[in-house]
């Protein structure tokens, strides 16, 4: 585990004391508002200054590749913010992923008649960072790499492993529609003040707002970056490892025309020609008389009759069998990135923002300490006040720990889950989110767990602000 990170009682940054224009804030501590989108993160955050103005805070603005009328979507949401105020004291953007920044492109107009004072990101994106640079240049390798497998998935006639391949891409983006990239350069773009925030900065506070944030993660630790999942008992699974890494190597030598085969060029055969040549076609693609399985997929052109399956046969395409564990481990090394928050309102109860942390960034929680007011408060401590918690990665198996997570959370009351079911399973995620996680939010809430794609629980209708586009709870 890293080293415990202790601050000796240092003065707390400021961010600029300011009014801002926008609806005043009538009740409670904070608003939170869920934007419904779809498969994505957007939230608007609400906390009310002494003088009764508000500031506003916009946590990532995107929605999945692939999601119905993306665009008309974004551009609702966009228009609902511009409704509620035209100016962000504080725009949040915790990794780069497109559900959580396709907006910045999708809505650009609005975006571009809204006054942002300043955005924060994770230290990952700092370029002066050198282990940040580091880990962009390997996500940078690894997605030129899969883009070409992807390729020749298609070139290989293997279009169920391109398509595998490109919805891990399609997380970064896509051709005619901008990358993340893009959206990243917009908002670095358009607000001048940037911040790169660390587990080591001492908590932030706003002028006039009784609130204070903390950054959780991610760790400046690459290994603990590269901690996806549990262990269970044997060795713990990093991201691209020394296996993983040879693998890669294979991956891009065959990319290589002159090396996409087991063979010299000479002694190879395209697969498109090789279908057509009798000797294959029986042998490869038409009835096998010794299976008994139905062949997957129609038969071959001009085949009237089911055939039997000799795909078994080929290797065309096998050694790309790597290509889609990669991209699980690029999606997952992303995810890992996430800038998670902790923001502490007056009285101590907490809104917990995690993005889409997973084991490694949890974990490093832990050992996390800061002295306030010669207090000493911990990581584990600001668990133990959430009193709302957003659910890190649209409830995924991997981004909510027990023991150390929702289990030390004994404060719960909301959980909030940007999550649409349907989309996943489409995408075939079909346990997000994770039922046995579900249950236990709804244990630890008393059923109050609000998800997108859900009817706001009966029991809490009241308390609940629901329209098609969001839901928002006062606290």
């Amino acid at each position: 585990m890293p080293n415990t990170r202790t601050k000796k009682t240092p003065p707390e940054p400021k961010l600029a004391a300011k009014k801002t224009v926008g609806a005043a804030h009538n009740s409670g501590r904070a608003k939170v508002r869920m934007y419904r989108q779809g498969l994505g993160d957007c939230f608007l955050i609400t906390l009310p200054r002494k003088d009764g103005t508000p500031f506003f805070m916009l946590i990532d603005c995107g929605v999945i590749l692939g999601t119905p009328d993306a665009k008309s979507k974004m551009i609702d949401v966009l228009n609902d913010i511009s409704a509620v105020t035209k100016h962000i004291d504080l725009l949040v953007i915790t990794h780069e992923h497109w559900d959580h920044l396709s907006g910045f492109l999708q809505a650009q107009s609005q975006f571009d008649k809204i006054q942002i004072d300043q955005a924060w990101f994770a230290w990952t994106e700092d370029p002066k960072d050198a282990l940040a640079n580091k880990l962009r240049d390997e996500h940078a390798n690894l997605r030129m790499a899969l883009a070409g497998a992807a390729a020749r998935c298609q070139m290989a006639a293997n279009p169920e492993a391109s398509k595998s391949i490109d919805e891990f891409l399609g997380f970064f983006g896509a051709a005619g529609q901008g990358t993340t990239t893009d959206a990243l350069n917009y908002v670095k773009k358009k607000v001048a003040k940037q911040i790169f925030c660390r587990p080591t900065d001492p908590p932030i506070v706003v002028p006039d707002v009784d609130a204070r944030f903390f950054v959780l993660g991610p760790p400046h630790d690459e290994a603990m970056i590269k901690r996806f999942n549990p262990s269970k008992s044997a060795p713990e699974t990093y991201g691209l490892d020394s296996t993983n890494r040879f693998l890669l190597d294979s991956l891009r030598s065959t990319i290589d025309v002159e090396q996409a085969g087991p063979f010299d060029s000479q002694f190879q055969i395209p697969v498109v020609v090789a279908q057509q040549l009798k000797f294959f076609h029986d042998h490869y693609w038409g009835e096998d008389p010794d299976s008994a399985d139905p062949i997957v997929g129609p038969p071959p052109a001009g085949d009237l009759k089911p055939t039997l399956d000799q795909s078994w046969r080929r290797i065309d395409s096998d050694w790309l069998g790597v290509a889609s564990e990669l991209a699980l481990q690029l999606d997952s090394a992303t995810n890992n990135t996430s800038l998670a928050l902790a923001i502490e309102l007056g009285g101590g109860d907490v809104l917990l923002f995690a993005a889409d942390a997973q084991v490694g960034n949890w974990l490093s929680w832990q050992d996390l300490t800061w002295q306030i007011e010669g207090k000493t408060v911990t990581g584990p401590e600001l668990l133990a006040q959430t009193l709302l918690y957003k659910v890190g990665h649209h409830g995924s198996h991997n981004a909510t720990l027990k023991k150390l997570g929702l289990e030390l959370m004994n404060h719960l009351k909301i959980a909030v889950i940007p999550v649409d079911h349907d989309m996943a399973v489409t995408k075939r995620w079909g346990n997000m989110p994770l039922p046995e996680l579900v249950t236990a939010l709804e244990a630890a809430t008393g059923g109050f767990v609000l998800r997108v794609d859900k009817p706001v629980p009966a029991k809490y209708a009241s308390q609940v602000k629901a329209t098609d586009l969001y839901y928002e709870v006062t606290v």
